[in-house]
């Protein structure tokens, strides 16, 4: 019997037997070691503390009238209490150091120990942004050496690092290039986009007054170049096109697309989300790019999720050079240091968008993550993440249905039409592989192809994890086949929660935990 027909009996003989069994649910709601967790404010008592502190000394009145009146509702916990708490929390989270994320366009490969180490350095990790230019010259060579280090591999002239993460990088590029359009005295008002492009690029357009329209995608779901070439017009500002596209397409186009463009007036803006597919491999510089944000946090193994942190630096041409914003170093025969007014630099910035320079941390993560690599290094990631998705695509194409003919770039996509007819939905499959011990791939995006199931493997997972995931992927497939719809709809069942009513979560979230007025309400 092979892996995939041992998970299977296991799965529908012992495992569902457990999940039917009424003696298996415990009134403590425990399950062997996956221990039922309630909040630290459920667990609190207040004459409990976890530290011996002095009590404060006595001043008379510090707060002139404010003093509290009662208690500010923090729960009291011992030591032991608090290390279990969390570390309980940690155990029923799913982390790259867990296992496999097949998650498309989001990256979440292995981060280096070493770049943590790095990123907590002292005179690092301890900077302040107001400290004298004087005390972090070592600091502010570090970001100088990141910056030439993307110039590089843009073949780019100019870099803004301050962005604070792709959207933001979006926001720069975009509004240099309004920027480079008035100072040239042209109101063009309309931005394109692709229907392949990522989702954050219309509302970027959107939010820097431009009007946005969509340019369709051809059968092999990349940019159809007669639409684009029939649309051009004098009244287009710029083009955002994500390369490689969100179907995990390299657009071959693209130059043709920016001669188009460039003859006809336009400024392109290239989304670089997934420039990890062609690092080392391509210039974005050699393809006619006139801006493109990069993600520290997704390229360069930097740290992300759970809404930061990020890092989006943007990369320029030269038409766009001039206006790259504010604060940005350079280094002349005094040292590095810090351009911060317009009246310094030597274009016309746009203006700064953040208070200070940029995401420290990750600065340091992603140039010690370049150095350690090296440009041959750097190159191997792209070939590698190609090749792993490729190897995800023909092991799958037999049973799931791809969503294009032709080899991918860093992601594979997959549609629901291996699943029709048999009442198991891309949701439901997605579920039903958390059971089989994997974090789900990315459901119903891009939203041009109907029931999405979009794979991601990174350059950093090996072959032996791909041949599980593959085996737990045919399996299931199988199972659909089979008919056992019931058990898709069920899943999953091994996880602390069984499926949530996500509609209702979203609209109706509990933010804050309340004590319970009566006996009555807490049961």
């Amino acid at each position: 019997m092979d892996r995939s027909q041992g998970r299977k009996s296991r799965t529908e003989t012992e495992l569902d037997a457990v999940m039917t069994d009424d003696s298996a649910e415990t009134a403590i709601g425990h399950r062997g070691l996956q221990l039922e967790e309630t909040l630290s404010f459920e667990q609190g008592s207040p004459d409990r503390c976890g530290v011996d502190l002095p009590d404060p000394p006595k001043t008379g009145n510090r707060l002139g009238g404010l003093a509290r009146k009662e208690a500010i509702g923090l729960p009291g916990l011992s030591e032991p209490q608090v290390v279990r708490h969390f570390t309980r929390l940690s155990q029923k989270n799913y982390g790259i150091d867990s296992g496999f994320y097949p998650l498309g366009s989001c990256t979440m490969k292995h981060n280096p120990r070493l770049n943590e180490r790095m990123a907590r350095l002292p005179g690092f990790a301890d900077l302040h942004p107001l400290q004298p230019e004087s005390t972090v010259q070592g600091a502010l060579e570090l970001i100088d050496t990141l910056a030439h280090w993307l110039k590089t591999l843009t073949g780019l002239p100019a870099v803004a690092l301050s962005p604070a993460a792709g959207a933001h990088g979006e926001l720069c590029g975009m509004m240099a290039i309004r920027a480079a359009l008035e100072a040239r005295g042209d109101s063009r008002e309309v931005v394109l986009v692709p229907e392949s492009a990522h989702g954050t690029n219309p509302a970027t357009a959107a939010m820097c007054g431009y009007r946005v329209e969509t340019i369709a995608a051809d059968d092999g779901g990349r940019v159809d170049v007669a639409a684009f070439r029939e649309r051009m017009g004098p009244d287009v500002a710029a083009l955002m096109l994500t390369n490689p596209n969100t179907c995990g397409l390299f657009e071959r186009d693209i130059i043709e697309i920016a001669e188009i463009l460039h003859a006809g007036g336009g400024l392109f803006y290239c989304d670089g989300a997934n420039f990890n597919a062609i690092v080392g491999r391509v210039r974005p510089a050699d393809l006619g790019i006139d801006a493109m944000h990069i993600n520290l946090h997704k390229t360069f193994s930097t740290p992300h999720g759970g809404g930061g942190p990020g890092a989006g630096p943007v990369a320029f041409s030269e038409a766009l050079a001039p206006f790259v914003p504010l604060p940005y170093v350079v280094h002349d025969r005094d040292g590095y240091r810090l351009v911060e007014h317009a009246d310094d630099a030597s274009g016309t910035p746009f203006g700064r968008l953040k208070a200070f320079h940029g995401q420290m941390g990750m600065f340091t993560r992603a140039l010690s993550y370049m150095m350690s690599h090296g440009a041959d290094g750097l190159r191997q990631v792209a070939e590698d993440a190609v090749l792993n998705a490729n190897y995800l695509l023909a092991r799958l194409s037999p049973t799931v249905t791809p969503a294009f003919p032709g080899t991918c770039m860093h992601e594979c996509l997959f549609d629901d039409r291996f699943l029709k007819g048999t009442g198991v939905s891309t949701l439901d499959f997605a579920k039903a592989l958390i059971d089989e011990g994997f974090h789900p791939m990315t459901m119903y995006f891009p939203l041009v192809v109907h029931g999405a199931l979009l794979m991601e493997p990174t350059e950093t997972e090996s072959k032996a994890t791909l041949d599980l995931f593959v085996e737990a992927v045919e399996s299931l497939a199988e199972r659909a086949r089979a008919g056992e719809v019931a058990y898709f709809q069920g899943a999953p069942r091994f996880t602390p929660r069984g499926r949530l009513d996500e509609t209702a979560a979203a609209r109706r979230p509990v933010l804050r935990w309340k004590e319970p007025e009566s006996a009555e309400e807490a049961a």
